[in-house]
């Protein structure tokens, strides 16, 4: 299937090429986690039948990268006003699969968030992310948008936070934090910065808050704040009352965590918290994955073990290892040079979708081009920090290298929609 030959020269191929290498380079590292040189297909296909193929991780990536490559033809085909026109009744309609994919989706890895369609299996909270992108994009195009306007502030609070409520609701938390990543393309649209200041601020005292004695973390806060009132005057006579509140919200954060660790959490997160607080909390439970997938990291060296030689990939020593824990694959068997490149690579990607983005010519392509760097970037760090012991284990993919068709999919509908977007923007008018 060929691109018609106006859409072949506008489209970002520089993007495209970026895209594929890394896609590739997945793939290889997908077979290599699953690869055994006991199994019947240690040399690839080795006369199987398509049955035999489809036990193999690698043989099915090979089927979701070809679907994924229909799919890019497909949206750079559409035209390209079409994101923009029904952002809307594609959100309607994945908050309505949202909402009913708990009650038909069976159980999965304590998770009801799997749509079982035959011989696949898709799980709606990926796509849920570039959808909702298309939503605040939409929104925050419209003409009378202001954003240091409550209502409209609102709206997008709520555009943004229904779809991590509802996947929550899944057991799916890794999924739901993902839309965390949204606030960084509302600032770089007007957001205010005290806002992020204030959830920074929030997120740095709950932290505190599970490492340090509660006493100790309040008093100090008090003394701080008494300080800034006993000379500052200005402060003292007009924001007393508001220097009051904020005192007593911190303190109640400080007393409430314990509250919410101990009744809200689940003890598998719970766990998780704890093992990243205090890595030796539980070494063969929870803290086995990362401590295994630290060892496979660190055994790799500068140039790693080579393709296919990994050992604590070969014995399964690390859960999950071609899909969230990837990463200690790419460590082992390439080394620190390897994990050099990937990295890169991503930093590459990133500028690239931010590059795209500032050259939109209306406020719904630059939006929707940051929404695409943000989760690309929330992805690619977590999941990363989760396999170095540096952030808890949340069960999220490494966009573009884990193994699995919804991941796949999402990230390639994701970032083809903004070339489709861009590869017109100059017929575009300005919003």
């Amino acid at each position: 299937m060929a691109l018609p030959a106006r859409y072949s020269r506008s489209l970002d191929w520089v993007t495209v090429a970026i895209f594929a290498l890394m896609v590739g380079l997945g793939w290889l590292n997908v077979y290599a986690a699953s690869y055994s040189p006991e199994a019947p297909a240690g040399g690839l296909f080795s006369g199987l039948s398509f049955q035999e193929l489809m036990a193999f991780d690698w043989f099915k990536q090979i089927l979701w990268i070809g679907t994924a490559v229909v799919l890019i033809v497909v949206l750079v085909v559409i035209d390209y006003k079409a994101y923009d026109t029904f952002a809307f009744v594609l959100y309607g309609g994945m908050i309505l699969l949202l909402i009913i994919t708990p009650f038909i989706a069976r159980p999965i890895g304590g998770s009801r968030s799997w749509l079982e369609l035959g011989p696949m299996r898709l799980q709606p909270a990926e796509f849920a992310k570039f959808v909702t992108a298309l939503a605040v994009s939409r929104y925050m195009a419209s003409i009378n948008l202001r954003q240091q306007n409550f209502r409209d502030q609102a709206v997008l609070a709520g555009l943004t936070l229904l779809p991590p409520v509802l996947i929550l609701a899944a057991n799916e938390t890794g999924q739901a934090l993902v839309f965390a990543a949204f606030l960084l393309a509302y600032f770089r649209e007007g957001m205010s910065p005290l806002i992020l200041v204030i959830l920074a601020a929030a997120a740095i005292i709950l932290i505190l808050a599970l490492l340090v004695p509660k006493l100790w973390l309040v008093g100090v806060f008090t003394v701080i704040l008494g300080a800034i009132l006993a000379f500052n005057n200005k402060v003292l006579r007009h924001h007393l009352p508001v220097s009051v509140g904020v005192w007593a919200v911190v303190v109640g954060m400080v007393f409430g965590v314990d509250f919410f660790f101990n009744n809200v959490l689940q003890p598998h997160q719970r766990k998780r918290i704890e093992v990243l607080i205090n890595p030796s909390a539980d070494p063969l439970g929870v803290g086995w994955n990362v401590t295994q997938s630290k060892i496979a990291i660190g055994s790799g060296g500068l140039t790693g073990k080579g393709f296919l030689q990994g050992t604590q990939t070969k014995f399964d020593f690390v859960p999950a290892q071609s899909t969230d824990f990837i990463f200690c694959t790419i460590g082992e068997e390439w080394g620190w040079l390897g994990t050099t490149v990937v990295i890169v690579l991503f930093m590459v990607l990133l500028g690239r979708v931010l590059y795209v983005a500032e050259r939109q010519k209306s406020v719904f392509g630059r939006t929707y081009g940051y929404c695409v760097a943000s989760i690309l970037f929330f992805h690619f760090a977590v999941n990363i920090g989760m396999t170095i012991g540096l952030a808890p284990v949340v069960g999220i993919p490494l966009p573009l290298f884990s193994y699995g068709g919804s991941s796949l999919w999402s990230f390639t509908v994701l970032l083809f929609i903004l070339l489709a977007i861009d590869a017109y923007r100059k017929q575009d008018l300005v919003r």
